[in-house]
């Protein structure tokens, strides 16, 4: 042991007989030599504190780390992760934790998990509207540090104890998208630590390649410390519309009720003389039958109930369970689409979790979705038979107006623009109820076998753990703009140090 001690500080560079032997035990005291010579904050198996360190938002997919590393500062972060390459044992960062695959935990057992969860500095410059906000920051902590500094908004998911990190990397949609753009839009650089372990400010004008690449795949890159963030004054008003039947979803409807509501909403969604910019919405199924249609007009109350709410509600069932319109302050809007008292997380110590698997469907904005599909869907859906409860929300990101289409893979290494709505299908308590994963994917099957056309997308932050390497790169990103991404990463993280079972390189 004090042989491979004395190895491991000079760089954990073992001999060749050692690595034939493939022991874990091995590479943990090697790893913990290197890390312990550098003072760096970590949790190993034995730790007191691991098992709640270690586990995940979705408790279907728990990992063990081979350790955990809770850094106070970037050198931390540069050590951990120059540990990490020397000994071979592969990184992934954990920001919110939120990875519905799990793969902020690792994706794997006996990888090293960076835990942000002591870097949730958020500072905004009044000047120019820039937040500086820390990898570890949640979005609702953001959203109100940067209202209370300055009276300033971004674009970002509705879920408050969501991290940024992966969130906003990953594209980053909420009901503010289509006018503000994706989360990811919002950033203008990052302090990012990279594979060898150095520190380097990554943005438009310096290091500009790892910036494109980091837009769309950080978890592949690097492990970003602080982002920059170009922020928008909060509107003093807006408006909040939402519409409830129990006689559309089933049980309790029609397959022409159900298709031929969808479609309208879809022909209205698509309507420039009546849609802009200003407006967003999904429409929520639940197993229980609801169906409601919630968004956000960047409006007067008024102006929605008189140009709007006619057009959306034309020819369809009148609403049953709930109609409303009505005009709200900023904080209160996300306090209410957080489903809380408030939008404030716990900066560290956040102890909520679930039990799932989810899938995404991309609909082309050239085609939208099909009759054929909508009944294919109905159908599926209306069999009754899930294992489990589930829900469905299909959110608008195009349209007329919208922001989320107006940038490309040349700004950034995202390629999810051209769709006009997006599914997010989720079945809960898949641990106790395992048939909900074959019934989630049916769910998909049925859409897509119907119209082929929405089996060449997915949204990666909804990130499918199905999905085999080559699958996930083909969906979420397709062949040119992975091959792009595969070149940065032979450059930038030749040994893969930043790796999970669907990263770039796997």
């Amino acid at each position: 042991m004090k042989v491979l001690g004395a190895l491991a500080l000079v760089g954990c560079i073992l001999p060749h007989f050692v690595f034939a032997q493939d022991s874990t035990n091995t590479v943990q005291a090697a790893t913990q030599d290197c890390l312990n010579s550098k003072d760096v904050p970590v949790y190993w198996m034995s730790s007191p504190e691991y098992s709640e360190l270690a586990e995940p938002f979705n408790l279907r997919l728990e990992y063990k780390p081979l350790v955990i590393v809770v850094p106070t500062t970037a050198k931390h972060v540069q050590d951990a992760v120059s540990c990490a390459a020397q000994c071979g044992v592969k990184v992934q960062p954990r920001g919110g934790g939120h990875s519905y695959a799990s793969y902020s935990s690792g994706g794997k057992d006996g990888s090293m998990v960076i835990n942000l969860e002591e870097l949730h500095e958020v500072k905004l410059d009044t000047a120019t509207g820039i937040a500086k906000v820390g990898g570890g920051v949640r979005l609702g902590n953001m959203a109100q540090k940067i209202y209370d500094q300055g009276k300033r908004a971004l674009p970002h998911g509705t879920c408050p104890g969501v991290g940024i990190g992966g969130h906003a990397t990953h594209g980053g949609y909420g009901y503010t998208s289509r006018t503000w753009g994706y989360a990811l839009d919002t950033i203008v650089a990052v302090d990012v630590v990279l594979a060898d372990g150095s520190l380097v400010k990554a943005s438009f004008d310096e290091n500009a390649d790892i910036f494109w690449a980091l837009r769309g795949a950080a978890d592949s890159f690097g492990i970003i410390l602080n982002f920059y963030l170009k922020t928008e004054p909060a509107p003093d008003s807006l408006t909040f519309f939402q519409f409830g039947w129990d006689n559309i979803a089933v049980p309790g409807s029609t397959k022409d009720t159900f298709t031929n509501t969808f479609l309208h909403f879809q022909d209205f969604a698509t309507n420039a003389s009546v849609v802009d910019d200003r407006i967003a919405f999904g429409v929520n199924l639940m197993y229980d039958d609801h169906f409601t249609l919630s968004g956000t007009f960047f409006g007067s109350a008024a102006e929605f109930n008189q140009a709007i709410k006619p057009e959306l509600l034309r020819g369809v069932p009148t609403p049953t369970v709930i109609n409303t319109v009505r005009d709200m302050e900023w904080i209160p809007y996300l306090i209410l689409f957080g489903g809380a008292d408030d939008i404030t997380e716990p900066e560290t110590g956040y102890d909520e979790h679930d039990d799932f698997f989810a899938k995404s469907i991309t609909v082309p904005e050239s085609d939208g979705l099909s009759k054929a599909a909508l009944d294919s869907f109905y159908d599926y859906i209306s069999a009754g038979d899930a294992p489990s409860s589930y829900f469905v929300i299909v959110n608008l990101y195009g349209g007329p107006g919208s922001a989320i289409a107006t940038k490309d893979t040349d700004f950034a290494a995202y390629r999810e623009r051209d769709s006009l709505w997006v599914f997010q299908n989720y079945g809960e308590r898949a641990n106790a109820n395992p048939g909900i994963v074959p019934w989630i994917n049916g769910m998909n099957d049925a859409v897509i076998n119907a119209q082929p056309n929405t089996e060449f997308g997915a949204y990666l932050n909804y990130v499918d753990p199905s999905y085999s390497a080559q699958e996930a790169h083909r969906l979420y990103y397709g062949h040119e703009l992975y091959a792009r991404l595969l070149a940065f990463k032979k450059k930038y993280d030749p040994k893969n140090v930043f790796w999970n079972p669907q990263a770039i390189g796997a």
